[in-house]
């Protein structure tokens, strides 16, 4: 979307001199765009894009206060902690054919430890896990070991990357080959193993997961097996990588992951017990998830200033194309003081020229082919380990209906889902 050249913005700005968009009535919004996009129509789908009337936009205040058009509206909203949605009076079944209005009352508690959804979900105390990333491998023989329970699970691919960041920003990950050493020397298997299993999702070697347009195989740090540093070759190929970095005897760095997250703590501790072995001694350092992007892993003075060399991070496609997954974690672009998605600090010229020419190109197939020549570039700087290609082991209790798996995000279509 573009702006006029005297508009700053709807906060700063409130003569609406914005001739980019226009409302030529009431159920129309045209954009003029001042260059090509060629993913604006899922932009502009995504729910942060909502049109919001402007007697009742109050800025960073809005999300106490949301104004719904849909068939359920907030009772009332607790930073932190939750959120009550009720039927919406206004909304219309015969003008909004996709969604439903199924629950009298929606309760939503915010900022609770997996553990705990696992246990609520099997006793049949909640619904449904709104968060999505399935049990915790703790819960999971409980779960699959049980046939009667075992009948309440889908294993979903989930469309997400489990990988660890390595930051560019801090030492001594300056030098490429500090951070390929780290490719070479992770063992994927025990990584897989310590989330659960395959069950948990299958072992990756790009950026880009195989449910996303634009996907392309291959696999710049192999090792037998996906073994790392277990493997002789795997070893020999991370000792040679420090070498040439300068650390030949290793050297020590932090990782962060998420404390309410015991998959992400597992798997943490999977990556300290593999580069131990070519003497790379990593210190885990666990953060909530409810400050993670905002004050920790998310924030680079916080990143650079504790030394987080690498952190663990799980992406989803904001809409599933190769722009939709990519550019919030290797474009330079996108780099924020808060709320950071590339958490890397990838800031590759090469690459964000790549990133920008591709969305504006308006042929499919090449825009297409293009993301996977983007995935393979990235890789090559090693900015990040591929871990896993997410599966989620996803619970619904007796009293879940009208459940089924959404194809766009491999989580359960909460909109629709009704109680019995």
């Amino acid at each position: 979307m573009t702006r006029s050249q005297r508009y700053q913005g709807p906060y700063k700005d409130r003569t609406g001199d914005l001739k980019s968009i226009e409302t030529p009535d009431d159920t129309t919004i045209i954009f003029r765009l001042n260059q090509k996009f060629a993913d604006f129509d899922y932009l502009v789908s995504s729910p942060q894009t909502a049109p919001v009337p402007k007697a009742k936009d109050t800025g960073a205040e809005y999300v106490k206060n949301v104004i719904s058009s849909g068939s359920y509206k907030f009772e009332s909203y607790q930073d932190g902690k939750g959120a009550t949605l009720v039927k919406n009076p206004q909304w219309k079944a015969a003008s909004d054919p996709i969604r439903k209005q199924l629950p009298d009352k929606i309760v939503v508690q915010f900022n609770v430890a997996q553990t705990t959804i696992d246990k609520n979900l099997i006793a049949g105390n909640a619904t449904l896990d709104l968060a999505g990333a399935g049990i915790t491998a703790a819960s999971q023989a409980s779960v699959l070991g049980n046939q009667d329970r075992k009948a309440h699970v889908d294993n979903s691919q989930s469309g997400a990357l489990s990988y660890a960041a390595i930051s560019t920003a801090v030492p001594p990950f300056n030098p490429i080959h500090c951070r390929r050493a780290v490719q070479y020397a992770i063992n994927k298997v025990s990584v897989q193993t310590a989330t659960g299993g395959p069950v948990h999702g299958d072992i990756a070697s790009t950026i880009l997961p195989p449910y996303v347009d634009g996907y392309t195989k291959y696999n710049l740090y192999p090792t037998p097996g996906d073994r790392g540093a277990n493997s002789p070759e795997g070893l020999a190929a991370a000792e040679e990588q420090l070498e040439q970095c300068g650390r030949p005897n290793g050297f020590s760095t932090n990782i962060a992951a998420r404390s309410d997250d015991p998959n992400e703590v597992a798997i943490a501790q999977a990556e300290q017990a593999s580069l131990k072995k070519v003497g790379v001694n990593i210190s885990i350092q666990q953060y909530p998830s409810g400050k993670y992007f905002t004050s920790n892993a998310g924030a680079p003075d916080f990143v650079h200033s504790h030394g987080l060399g690498l952190m663990m991070m799980v992406w989803t496609a904001d809409w599933p194309t190769g722009y939709g997954f990519l550019d919030q974690v290797i474009n330079g672009k996108s780099i924020k003081a808060s709320g950071n998605s590339n958490l890397s600090e990838l800031n590759d010229p090469r690459i964000n020229r790549m990133l920008t020419a591709a969305i504006s190109n308006i042929d499919n197939a090449a825009r297409t082919k293009a993301w996977g020549n983007i995935d393979k570039a990235a890789m090559e700087q090693a900015p990040l380990v591929p871990l896993l290609y997410r599966k989620d082991l996803l619970y619904r209790p007796d009293s879940a209906t009208n459940v089924f798996v959404t194809p766009a995000y491999g989580m359960y279509d909460y909109l629709n889902v009704g109680t019995e």
